[in-house]
């Protein structure tokens, strides 16, 4: 009876979102990331508009901005802090953060990197009682931590789709974003699965394919 008590019993819910999360979530995407020819980075990654190389710069600007919005001792509540973003061509990602083409692929990678390096320290330093905004919700360390998880495991699957490599990241960390940033979807026996149909990039059993989403960044 025990025995069939504890396998009836419910799976213990995740835990919060974590630096170590955001950092094993980078190590794996660059990791993965370095196996691409680099011939690849110029094709369109998945379905977005911007090729590899734009999709890692934005990758990088997402997580250096997420690092900026707690950076300040004072964050910002009402609004970005206010770095300049622009892109480099007509319907390019608006970034702050641009790689040196003649640095190659392996450069590319090391901003992105190095980006998601200053997330992870801001996320460890700052008090868990900050708050600071963001356009999906004012949000704390940990949410921001989420959100760069979000960015760094979604953008490596478009840019999967578009190098031609493999890419299933760790179902924990999925189990654990989603349960931060999107407390409308039902994790279900597939997480990252389950991630990409949140953020429009998968189809479920009895569920559309969502062309419309957002996450929510409040703290729980």
């Amino acid at each position: 009876m025990r025995r069939q008590a504890e396998q009836d019993a419910p799976a213990p819910a995740p835990g919060p979102v974590t630096p170590d999360d955001l950092d094993r979530a980078l190590q794996l995407a660059l990791a993965a990331l370095r196996e691409a020819p680099p011939a690849a980075w110029e094709g369109k990654a998945g379905t977005l508009e911007w090729d590899c190389w734009e999709t890692v710069e934005h990758l990088a600007d997402d997580l250096f901005a997420y690092a900026a919005q707690l950076g300040p001792k004072q964050p910002p509540l009402t609004g970005e802090v206010p770095f300049v973003w622009e892109p480099r061509r007509p319907g390019g990602p608006a970034n702050a953060i641009h790689a040196d083409r003649a640095a190659g692929p392996a450069g590319l990678l090391q901003v992105l990197e190095a980006s998601g390096a200053l997330l992870i320290a801001m996320v460890r330093t700052a008090p868990p009682a900050t708050r600071s905004y963001h356009g999906f919700g004012v949000s704390d360390p940990e949410g921001f931590a989420a959100m760069g998880v979000v960015e760094v495991l979604v953008h490596t699957h478009d840019l999967a789709e578009g190098l031609g490599l493999a890419w299933t990241p760790p179902a924990d960390v999925c189990g654990r974003v989603l349960r931060r940033l999107f407390p409308d979807v039902a994790t279900g026996d597939d997480p990252w699965t389950t991630l990409l149909w949140a953020t429009g990039r998968a189809e479920l059993p009895g569920r559309q394919r969502r062309t419309s989403w957002r996450w929510y960044g409040e703290p729980r």
